[in-house]
């Protein structure tokens, strides 16, 4: 079993072949170094490259346990307020270790409060059953994350939920549960933080929302839920170092941005993130935002998508062997065992599955993931396989240091700014505007009319 992260490859042959490989590495390498040397475009958003060894060695990291450890033995509920990157790295790193049904479980059989994320959406109904859960528990803290904190997701939900907490608590207590994680300096949130003294941490001011997750963003909430951050910063520090080897064979995050885009130039513009315990549903969540937002622009990049196999095998898998070829799929492989518990027997063998009495649901997992990675393959399906030691905080780490490294490169590599998104900005000013916020008044008209203008699907007779 291997110590690090590492990527195996050998189910995209022959759709790429040694010669598409020494014919782009020398792209990959260049694009490497453009980022380390931090000489490419958005070069002001590279704090995330040293981010684990300098968190190791801050004084910063000690106050982050410090709150958390309060929140760990005081809360009955956490609340974690943000959207994007606000939320989805903390939230696939506690969804992914802590038990599946962690939120339902007795307080005595939790490891700390229930964890409820909100300010993802704008959901009434969502918010109000937010809300609910704050009526039903003695102790409630809040972690609201917001670089500027005009956000419309997660700004309207916190003013719901900080008027609760100041109706609960009344506004000092209230101010002492309300943590915020926003600018060091500027913005609506940190100017409510200083004006109602709410404990506050920083957003780095050169790390983007989708690189935070080794940052307070994520830190704090992973470890008010009682999961060792120290450990998963030690990973990502491990990542960090052997992810500058020049050597494909030892860097996973070289070897990955090399090995799709080659398959992107080869015609497969459609990657699908697949894992095998459900667990890990928010890693892909996480990974889609982290490659979705740093590649799609200027009409280029790889389309993410995800499945949970085996489940979705049971709903996409037809698509997937069948349908057109321009997917390719990388696999996420934990090599070492998450549960031992096996198939109890039974004699009567009405359901014909004797066979696998005795064995372990593990055991079944990967034969089905073997099965699938042959099937796809000879369905014409190339597939990266990223294998994982062991599903814990230091591997995690790993995982996502890796992951982020190779988004850069590979953003480079297609020629892009992968740590910008202007497009994000688009959606935003429209429904500004329909909204009646002050200072988009001068395109309301424009938009209500181009909503007329629309084509209209009519049924004829």
């Amino acid at each position: 079993m291997s110590e690090k992260i590492t990527i195996d490859y050998s189910y995209t042959f022959p759709f790429i072949t040694e010669n598409d490989i020494n014919e782009h590495l020398k792209n990959a390498l260049d694009a490497m170094k453009t980022l380390e040397e931090g000489t490419g475009a958005g070069n002001d958003f590279i704090g995330w490259r040293d981010l684990p060894q300098k968190m190791l060695s801050s004084s910063e990291l000690k106050e982050i346990i410090e709150v958390a450890n309060e929140i760990y033995e005081k809360a009955d509920i956490f609340i974690c307020i943000g959207i994007g990157g606000s939320y989805l790295g903390a939230k696939a790193v506690v969804e992914s270790l802590l038990h599946p049904f962690y939120n339902t479980l007795p307080k005595n059989e939790r490891i700390g409060p229930k964890v409820i994320f909100a300010g993802q959406n704008i959901s009434g109904r969502w918010l109000e059953a937010v809300l609910e859960e704050m009526d039903r528990v003695d102790s409630v803290y809040v972690n609201v994350i917001s670089k500027s904190g005009t956000t419309t997701e997660p700004g309207i939900a916190f003013r719901n939920i900080k008027q609760k907490m100041e109706k609960k608590y009344g506004k000092i207590e209230a101010s002492k549960r309300i943590i915020a994680t926003t600018d060091s300096k500027k913005g609506a949130l940190r100017t409510l933080a200083n004006t109602e003294k709410y404990r506050t941490f920083i957003i780095p001011d050169d790390v983007g929302g989708r690189f935070s997750v080794l940052t307070p963003v994520g830190l704090l909430p992973i470890a008010g839920v009682g999961i060792d951050i120290t450990k998963l910063l030690k990973g990502a520090n491990e990542a960090s170092s052997y992810c500058k080897d020049k050597d494909i064979a030892t860097n996973p995050s070289l070897t990955y941005a090399l090995i799709r885009n080659i398959l992107l130039n080869k015609g497969y513009h459609t990657e699908i993130l697949v894992n095998y315990e459900p667990c890990l549903h928010y890693i892909s969540e996480w990974w889609k935002q982290l490659y979705g937002e740093s590649e799609g622009k200027n009409g280029k990049g790889i389309f993410p998508a995800s499945v949970d196999f085996t489940t979705d095998l049971h709903s996409m898998g037809q698509w997937i062997q069948d349908g057109q070829r321009f997917i390719f799929e990388t696999t996420l492989n934990i090599e070492k065992e998450l549960s031992s518990l096996k198939v109890t027997s039974d004699k009567e063998d009405l359901d014909g599955l004797e066979y696998l009495a005795g064995k372990s649901y593990d055991e079944i997992n990967k034969k089905a993931m073997m099965g699938t990675l042959v099937a796809h393959y000879e369905g014409k399906v190339p597939n990266i396989v990223v294998n994982i030691p062991e599903l814990n905080s230091y591997y995690l780490g790993q995982l996502l240091y890796m992951f982020e490294k190779a988004c850069g490169i590979s953003g480079y590599m297609l020629g892009v700014n992968p740590f910008d998104q202007p497009g994000v900005e688009d959606y935003k000013k429209n429904m500004f505007a329909l909204l009646n916020k002050k200072g988009y008044e001068n395109i309301k008209n424009n938009i209500e009319e181009k909503l007329k203008k629309l084509p209209q699907g009519k049924i004829t007779k």
